[in-house]
């Protein structure tokens, strides 16, 4: 006997259905309760399955929306369903999936791929066959349901239908989607192109069995006449140049030529498609071969789609000029993260700080539109190519880029800056000659009277900032920061956040050149503390920390101090403890405290105090959520680690001055939970603070020690990169505080250390910041760590030989030599490793020189004069000279 449903029940559904599309929401909420109510009764699911499929009296969005909730339904409680119903929604779902409605189509596709997606793929074995069939259908909707249902099959269980699981169903599925690449139409060519797209990037066998086929039928489909078909066949190219290059490389002319004309497309959404080819071909080994011919065409099509359209400058607003009093809708604000901090070294090349995993955050100009549109697609594809081809882009460009910067329309002329910031990486040498000329016309537009032609003249101008900075700073730099301090002040918010964020780039590479116009630059961001709405307000913290880490001790000044301090201690005071602000406000506090050293000190209580409370307020509240997750809320931790991160800051900046805050607080408590937390940035950030308090104040540290060290020991897991990179640097200061006294400690960490600079792969900072901290450890215990010197010699000496002369370099290679004089066999195989890293050193202290002389004199008088004269041959000349110059050997 089939169900039926109960006719007062049916009217209750359609209630509820009626009741949930009003915009009331104390209904919302009743509607809310009453779906919590019928969910008790295992059939109310029938009743939304029969409005859906068989209610045909009512309207389509009532439908759809009963369909919708049964969905939601399936998500949560699926396994929950008597058999019987999930049967009858099953049959119900595959009898309908030809309704003549598109939108009911649609929504029982939705519904039969969410149950496939609970595991039912396995237990519905008849589903895919039936689907398959009703491809078949004569009726255009059947067949169009059936596709759309697949499509969505496809698109979330792509993994699970090319595994064994299932008896490899792709076999029968790809060559009968290849057949509809024919069909007469167009929605269900788009459809089996759109199935068999979700095998490329995974390389699906049954797909790989058929690629010659798939790649004739998709040529042929190329000229199609319908926009989705179109989008769908670019797609598909582009993936396929990622995985299977191979087959392309014989049609590369033609798909090039192909592609240049669908970048061109009438239709937007296509020639976004088509324009990612270019992006993707960049990375590919062969870009430079098949593509240097076709630059002449190329290059004026990328540029002509890097013009706003007629759509974009209505949704910037790019005719208000002034918008600056307008407060921002809080979701305009994109949400922070905070980057925690991480512990790295001075390298010989330059004084920058690398890090590894440094993110490219020059996100193109306007972000507001951040989706993803052809203009950004073009500039990116600019970019990538400038990257591969340098120089030799130039040609093709220079004759346009004329045309552009000095046209009349302002949106050509805006699209004329952004390429020239474009190419500003990969063609910078080839662009010098010219800059003379053009940043003096760039620095013009940043007063251009278009809002939007100002705000890309300021990301332009960033990009080329490191020029600018090795010019003489009244040539450029005077003029441009003149110019950037205004629009930071300007009257359109967008100018203001490019602004902001091209000083901040102009600040890390003219980094101590600013300090003759600090005062200057100080009035400017603090008047902007007053004229900023919201959005920007995050913005001018990062710029003020940024001037704090560039300029560092010279901001140490009481009229510098005097400016910066009040307002930005007023923000602070402003600001709630739950207050997502505190993020930025905090970073760039951090870089204040860091910088203005002493000079901090009559802010820095309050600023600790909070901090603390910080701390203690996320650790009460994770530890209310773990034993009551049903009552409490789970903590949002960055509060935590940006609390940490700048104690950090202070007790980096303050030194010895932090004692007395550490004497009153618990920090020391907190950082023993902290250190144990299940979040990996959390103990990331606690290890920093834990090394910066051993160097500020170790007598507070030195009683938790015999507490801290076994968790040190467990961090010194290499899965998690900066985790282990701070725990090791941490160990590292322990032992230069603690002395023999490290002795119980070393085989707790010692073996692992050694593990992990002898593991292929390793980050080049986790390698130094190890290398240190061994070093340091055989420093004062040789005895105990000498032993294994033979294991890690090698690695050591060529982890530190780029580092610059420091006191972490110091204290670790005083400490190999310690080991050398325990062990003096452990370097004997891997003496020329040892030679090149003493030869790294360009001033070591005379007591450490005298140390690296004994050493090599000794070795040389070991090995008797004819044999050192053999082992020397093997030195590069370099080597050879600074040996025999700075120790006569």
């Amino acid at each position: 006997m089939e169900w039926q449903p109960d006719e007062q029940g049916l009217q209750q559904v359609l209630q509820l259905l009626k009741d949930s599309q009003s915009p009331n929401t104390a209904t919302q909420r009743a509607v809310q309760q009453k779906l919590e109510h019928l969910n008790q009764y295992p059939d109310f699911n029938n009743y939304l399955i029969f409005v859906l499929t068989r209610l045909k009296s009512e309207d389509e969005p009532t439908r759809s929306l009963s369909g919708l909730i049964l969905k939601n339904n399936v998500k949560a409680h699926y396994q929950h369903f008597p058999a019987t119903v999930a049967d009858f929604i099953k049959q119900e779902c595959l009898n309908n999936i030809g309704d003549t409605s598109p939108l009911i189509r649609a929504t029982i596709g939705i519904l039969i791929t969410t149950i496939a997606s609970k595991g039912e793929l396995q237990t519905w074995p008849e589903l895919l066959p039936q689907l398959c069939n009703l491809l078949n259908s004569e009726d255009y909707n059947t067949c169009e349901g059936a596709f759309g249902a697949l499509q969505k099959i496809c698109e979330d269980s792509s993994e699970l239908l090319d595994s064994d699981a299932l008896n490899r169903p792709l076999n029968i599925m790809i060559p009968k989607f290849l057949q509809f690449f024919k069909h007469c139409s167009p929605k269900i060519r788009s459809h089996a192109i759109a199935c068999v797209n979700q095998f490329i990037i995974g390389r699906a066998q049954a797909l790989m069995d058929n690629i010659d086929t798939f790649i004739e039928h998709l040529f042929a489909l190329a000229t199609d006449e319908d926009p989705e078909v179109r989008k769908n066949v670019c797609r598909a190219l582009v993936m396929l140049l990622e995985v299977r290059i191979d087959r392309l490389i014989p049609h590369m002319h033609s798909i090039i030529q192909y592609m240049l004309q669908r970048t061109q497309d009438s239709d937007e959404n296509v020639a976004l498609e088509a324009c990612e080819f270019w992006l993707t071909l960049a990375e590919q080994p062969i870009c430079k071969d098949v593509l240097s011919g076709h630059l002449v065409q190329l290059i004026p099509i990328l540029v002509n789609g890097m013009k706003y359209s007629e759509i974009d400058i209505i949704l910037l607003k790019g005719d208000v000029e002034e918008d600056d009093t307008v407060p921002d809708s809080e979701q305009d604000i994109k949400p922070r993260f905070h980057k925690s901090r991480t512990v790295t070294l001075q390298h010989e090349a330059d004084g920058t700080e690398e890090g590894e995993d440094f993110e490219d955050d020059d996100d193109d100009d306007d972000d507001t539109l951040s989706d993803w549109n052809l203009r950004k697609c073009s500039a990116a594809a600019l970019d990538v190519l400038a990257n591969v081809f340098r120089d030799d882009l130039l040609p093709h460009l220079l004759p346009l880029l004329k045309g552009l910067l000095f046209h009349p329309d302002w949106v050509i002329k805006e699209s004329g800056i952004l390429v020239l910031g474009a190419i500003a990486e990969g063609c910078m040498q080839g662009m010098v000659p010219f800059l003379p000329e053009l940043i003096p016309h760039l620095i013009q537009c940043l007063s251009d009277k278009k809002a939007l032609v100002r705000s890309i003249a300021c990301w332009t101008l960033s990009r080329y900032a490191h020029w600018v900075v090795s010019q003489p700073p009244d040539n450029y730099l005077k003029p441009l920061m003149t110019e950037l301090l205004k629009r930071i002040l300007d009257g359109n918010k967008r100018v203001q956040e490019a602004a902001c964020s091209a000083f901040a780039t102009l600040e890390e590479e003219a980094c101590t050149e600013l300090v003759p116009y600090l005062s200057y630059i100080l009035d400017t961001l603090v008047f902007a503390f007053g004229k900023y709405q919201h959005k920007n307000l995050l913005i001018l913290y990062d710029a003020i920390g940024t001037l704090a880490d560039s300029v560092g001790h010279h901001l140490n000044q009481p009229e510098y101090i005097q400016k910066l301090m009040p307002p930005l201690i007023q923000k602070w005071n402003e600001l709630k403890d739950e207050d997502k602000d505190l993020f930025p406000l905090l970073e760039c506090l951090s870089s204040v405290a860091t910088a203005l050293q002493s000079g901090f000190l009559p802010y820095c209580e309050p600023v600790y105090q909070r901090c603390v409370t910080l701390v203690q307020k996320t650790l009460a509240q994770a530890m209310m959520y773990n034993q009551h997750p049903d009552q409490y809320e789970a903590p949002d931790k960055d509060f935590m680690i940006v609390a940490l991160d700048l104690l950090s800051g202070l007790a980096e900046g303050l030194g010895v001055h932090v004692e007395q805050l550490v004497a009153r607080s618990n920090i020391m408590t907190l950082l023993f939970q902290c250190m144990q937390d299940t979040m990996p940035e959390v103990r990331q950030s606690s290890f920093a603070l834990l090394g910066d308090l051993t160097k500020a104040c170790f007598p507070h540290v030195k009683p938790c020690i015999a507490e801290f060290m076994p968790i040190l020991g467990t961090n010194l897991n290499p899965e998690f990169i900066s985790v282990c990179n701070n725990a090791t640097w941490a160990i590292g200061e322990i032992c230069m505080q603690m002395g023999p006294e490290m002795q119980p400690y070393v085989q707790l960490v010692l073996n692992n250390l050694v593990e992990i600079i002898n593991r292929p792969n390793t980050p080049k900072t986790l390698l130094e910041n190890t290398a240190i901290t061994i070093g340091r450890l055989g420093y004062v215990c040789p005895q105990e760590v000498a032993p294994m010197l033979q294991q890690f010699i090698r690695p050591w000496c060529t982890s530190l030989r780029n580092i610059r002369d420091n006191e972490e370099k110091d204290s670790a290679f005083r400490g190999i030599c310690m080991m050398i004089g325990v062990n003096p066999g452990g370097v004997v195989q891997d003496f020329i490793f040892f030679c090149d890293a003493v030869a790294s050193w360009v001033s070591p202290k005379d007591d450490l020189r005298e140390m690296f002389y004994k050493i090599l004199h000794g070795f040389k008088d070991q090995v008797g004069e004819e044999n050192w004269q053999q082992f020397s041959e093997q030195f590069p000349p370099l080597l050879k000279e600074r040996l025999s110059a700075c120790y006569g050997v």
